[in-house]
């Protein structure tokens, strides 16, 4: 059945319980193939890759791609649980997906928020990961230098990270998550274009009632204002020393991203000790994966073609 929208979408939304969510998730291809992960960043959702997923399944790939904490259908278990948005999080509900769905190795792919995942995941579960798709690099977040100032241009890009830090910018991402979603893409990628119910069919992820507190816990984290959940702790004791991801890697830069400059991948490459290729993307802002899908596809199965002749372990 078509949409009203027109639109594309992955397929039927499944559900499975991890140790601490009910994760909503979309998985198609062939069930013995080999496995990509793919998470999405903020403010977006599972519909960033639906033009990536139809490549991925023609080359043989099983691809999976969640909602996130706080996005779409996936809640929490308990009532109790801290909603938290920080980084160790978003790494260990990757690999809890994983088990939950006894995939033994995958290959992670992701860009803001998903990728932070995805390095997470593979800097501290190299194990499960056949490699990685990284856009911007290398995202463990150096929380311990979360205040040292950037260019005042390139802060102002960051606004939203200091508006969820007051208690006006939780009232506004409550009133309007839409409307806070629409700048931020703008500014995000400014050589996208997108009409109004593509915005729409992933602004439906927004209506979540975890969805504030999450996105608030997250800025405020990685700023160092405030504490994480007691249960990541041992994990982001052992983030703040940077590890190196040891998996195949494919890092990428959109060369329009509106707040990260695209670079040649030096800056970073110390922290990628596997084998490592990046690529800069012509026209690409910083949902690479919904504007160059064919790049963010390739990138999967080159690190995949990695994998092969370097296997993790």
């Amino acid at each position: 059945m078509t949409p009203a929208d027109g639109l594309p979408r992955l397929g039927p939304v499944r559900q499975v319980r991890t140790d601490v969510l009910d994760v909503g998730y979309v998985d198609v291809g062939p069930a013995d193939g080999p496995v990509a992960l793919l998470l999405h960043g903020f403010p977006y959702d599972v519909h960033s890759y639906v033009d990536v997923v139809p490549r991925l399944v023609a080359a043989g790939m099983r691809v999976v791609v969640p909602y996130l904490r706080g996005h779409g259908p996936t809640r929490f278990l308990s009532r109790d649980t801290v909603r938290s948005g920080q980084q160790a999080a978003l790494g260990a509900d990757a690999v809890a997906l994983l088990d939950a769905l006894d995939i033994a190795q995958a290959v992670l792919g992701g860009y803001d928020w998903g990728g932070r995942a995805a390095c997470v995941a593979a800097a501290l579960w190299p194990e499960r990961c056949t490699g990685i798709v990284a856009v911007n690099g290398y995202l463990v977040q150096d929380i311990a230098a979360s205040t040292a100032p950037l260019r005042p241009d390139l802060e102002a890009g960051f606004w939203y990270f200091f508006y969820f830090t007051t208690e006006r910018g939780r009232a506004g991402l409550t009133a309007d998550r839409r409307g806070v979603a629409e700048v931020i893409w703008a500014r995000n990628s400014p050589k996208w274009r997108y009409d109004d119910a593509v915005v729409a069919r992933t602004a439906a992820a927004f209506d979540n009632p975890d969805y504030v507190q999450v996105v608030l816990h997250s800025y405020r984290h990685r700023l160092g204002l405030a504490p994480g959940a007691p249960e990541y702790a041992d994990l982001e004791r052992r983030l703040a020393g940077l590890p190196q991801i040891t998996v195949p890697t494919v890092t990428l830069d959109g060369m329009a991203d509106g707040n990260f400059a695209a670079t040649d991948g030096t800056a970073y490459a110390r922290r990628f000790v596997g084998p490592h290729v990046h690529h800069q993307v012509p026209d690409a802002g910083h949902n690479l994966p919904q504007e160059s899908p064919q790049a963010f596809a390739d990138a999967v199965l080159e690190v995949a073609r990695q994998a092969v002749s370097a296997p993790t372990g």
